[in-house]
């Protein structure tokens, strides 16, 4: 009976399962959990398994170290939907390679080290609708290698060495992906794709955006231009209408215009990090009324009064600031290095006033009443408005306001109004002008909005407190004044008056004798006459360098040499090494301590137990097992310091592989072909 068993269920599995295919139909070291699905990840082979079911539509074989592809190795795949080739050693694809793949819909060859495309490598593909090609070596592609590809919607190649792009003539191309190749001219006969939705062209060199190239994608919603050599904000995207994501970072395009982005209110998502702001106009809050990303990362803003507006719409608004922590002022110095975001209203330096309004039939004055705290100011200071004519009459309505004239500002008011600390430099004293603006009065011998120019640069107080940096004698037009030891403090003004015409400032340092004398490049504003250099190393020589932003980095170039002072206060490590050691040695000495409190109580017994002996022979002394308890039980009760539990830290998770996160555009319901869990999941 068991014979006959064995040789049925064999013979009934053959009918159950589809094309008589048995479930040990798995290639080696590859894993099936779905029938139409097999995963094999980290087989170390060269070569293709072999054995793929014909059933199989999804085939998963990324990092096995596969370095060939051969023609045959797909045969009998003709069900094959998804391929996922990524993070191989391939370094050519044959002509022809994938051509039995005829219902294949998502290819994906990324992070390989493919050096060319030939003509007929994706021969055969008609139903392709996916290819990323990302992050090989690719140089050259065949003119007409993605001749045929007619229902392609996503097309990715950044990450490559190409310097010229084959005519891309495809009518259903939603996202096509260029960034980091050189690709500096780019024109309107590269791009034959009219539905195109993204695209995306940061780092590929461009100084200009052809006009006709964006003007024929009349269906373009996101748009990447980053890390180029822009120097002025695009004309064409003024006329531009739809777009909902734009990056414009790392551009030398300078500050940005509140017209520039008059037509863009539909923008999500914003990026103009890197460009040099010192500020941004509160009519941008006005403009963009469906923001809810935005990055401003790597700006010098000036955090002052017309800056106030900012971190309250973002929280109004419910607006994502994306990379805060590198978002940070850079002047005033009472509010350098702070993260913008963070900021409070009264932090700005803005005057806290309110305005008080009273009326009577014959006189109406409208008075400035000072206050120290309120949520909210007036944009002006309001002048006392008296008038005399007796045919007036008060209707309800409060009068309108009138600008103040010189010295109408009250002197009470001048002596409340709020101003932060360290507003004025060198002594300078803070006040209000005659129309409510904060001004600083300087002593002699300085100059400036903030009095922060000293024209004979007389000895100090507070400069006494620092040494100072040894300035080299190359140049006059660009000094320091104040160092610490881990920071410079650089004057530019000199430098700044002499190029009236001067755009923007390019500031390079390196240290001259430390273990690492690389480079360090900034991007300044030309309205920025100080910038303080932080997080040098202490008694160093740096040499710091200027020159005019967006020409040669040897054109009009200005350096000279500056010197940080000598760490001498203890560090913090120090505290915490000597607060460690503490910690640690209190409980042992408490633990000694107390085991001689035990030694001596035991002692005490033994000699009470010898004096009443009274001449007993038996001179052993051993406490009794009730004695014994009694000192247990004071040691339970916390007598003697309990381990605390230990506390168990879970292992952070391990990525595998240097895979690129993304969310593809037309994502449905599953997740991206990059999960690198047990299974990968499908890309769609």
């Amino acid at each position: 009976m068991k014979v006959f068993l064995s040789l049925l269920v064999p013979f009934l599995l053959f009918f159950i399962l589809p094309d008589g295919s048995l479930s040990s139909s798995c290639p080696k070291d590859c894993s099936c959990s779905t029938p139409d699905s097999i995963l094999c990840y980290q087989r170390r082979s060269s070569t293709i398994p072999k054995g793929v079911p014909s059933s199989t539509q999804s085939l998963y074989l990324f990092s096995n170290g596969i370095e060939v592809l051969r023609s045959d190795d797909f045969s009998g795949m003709e069900k094959l939907e998804m391929l996922d080739l990524s993070q191989n050693k391939l370094t050519k694809l044959p002509e022809r390679v994938f051509e039995h793949l005829t219902s294949l819909r998502n290819l994906d060859l990324s992070s390989n080290l493919i050096t060319h495309i030939s003509k007929e490598c994706f021969q055969g593909m008609t139903l392709l609708k996916r290819l990323y090609l990302y992050s090989n070596q690719i140089e050259t592609i065949h003119p007409a290698a993605f001749n045929g590809l007619e229902h392609l919607l996503e097309l990715k190649l950044q990450g490559n060495k190409l310097t010229s792009l084959p005519a891309l003539v495809m009518p259903q191309l939603l996202l096509l992906d260029l960034r980091f190749n050189v690709l500096p001219t780019l024109g309107p006969s590269d791009f034959q794709t009219p539905n195109l939705e993204s695209l995306k062209l940061g780092g590929v060199g461009l100084t200009g955006l052809n006009e006709e190239l964006i003007g024929n994608l009349k269906n373009l919603h996101e748009l990447d231009i980053s890390e180029n050599q822009l120097n002025s904000f695009p004309s064409v995207l003024k006329e531009t209408h739809g777009l909902i994501h734009l990056s414009l970072a790392g551009n030398p395009m300078g500050p940005l215009q509140v017209q520039d982005l008059q037509n863009l209110g539909e923008l999500q998502e914003l990026d103009i990090s890197g460009l040099g702001l010192q500020g941004l106009s509160e009519e941008f809050s006005q403009i963009l009324p469906h923001l809810r990303k935005l990055t401003i990362a790597e700006n010098p803003f000036n955090c002052l009064c017309s800056l106030s507006w900012l971190p309250r719409w973002l929280r109004v608004q419910s607006i994502t600031l994306e990379r805060t922590e590198e978002t940070r002022c850079h002047f005033p110095p009472v509010n350098a290095g702070k993260v913008l975001e963070r900021l409070d209203h009264r932090d700005f330096g803005c005057p806290t006033t309110t305005t008080v309004t009273t009326s009577t039939a014959k006189t109406t004055t409208t008075m400035v009443v000072p206050v120290t705290t309120i949520s909210s100011t007036t944009r002006e200071i309001q002048a006392p408005r008296v008038s005399d004519n007796p045919t007036d009459v008060d209707d309800g309505s409060p009068l309108s306001p009138v600008p103040a004239s010189p010295g109408s500002i009250d002197i009470d008011m001048e002596k409340n109004f709020f101003c932060p600390s360290h507003t004025c430099l060198n002594g300078g004293t803070c006040h209000l002008d005659q129309y409510g603006q904060v001004v600083c009065t300087c002593p002699q011998g300085t100059s400036g909005l903030y009095c922060e120019i000293q024209d004979h640069h007389p000895p100090s107080p507070t400069d006494a407190e620092f040494p100072m940096a040894t300035v080299g004698v190359e140049t006059s037009e660009i000094s320091s004044h104040q160092a610490t030891a881990t920071s410079i403090l650089l004057d530019l003004h000199r430098y700044i008056e002499m190029r009236p015409y001067l755009r923007g400032i390019r500031l390079t340092y390196r240290n001259l004798y430390g273990p690492d004398r690389r480079p360090i490049q900034l991007s300044l504003p030309a309205s920025f006459p100080e910038y303080r250099l932080r997080g040098l190393k202490p008694n160093s020589t740096y040499a710091v360098c200027v020159s005019p932003l967006g020409a040669p980095s040897d054109m009009d170039r200005v350096c000279t040499e500056a010197e940080t002072a000598a760490e001498t206060i203890r560090g913090p490590d120090a505290r915490f090494d000597d607060q460690k050691f503490t910690t640690m040695l209190m409980p042992a000495i408490a633990i000694l301590l107390l085991l001689a409190l035990i030694a001596v109580t035991v002692g005490v017994v033994c000699y009470v137990r010898r004096k009443r002996a009274k001449g007993h022979l038996d001179l052993d002394c051993e406490p009794s097992q009730q004695e014994i308890d009694s000192v247990k039980a004071g040691l339970d009760n916390g007598a003697l310091p309990q381990k605390q539990p230990q506390l168990m830290i879970p292992e952070p998770a391990v990525q595998n592989g240097n895979l690129e996160y993304e969310v593809l555009l037309l994502q449905e319901h599953c997740t991206a072909n990059n999960n690198t869990s047990s299974h990968k999941p499908s890309y769609f």
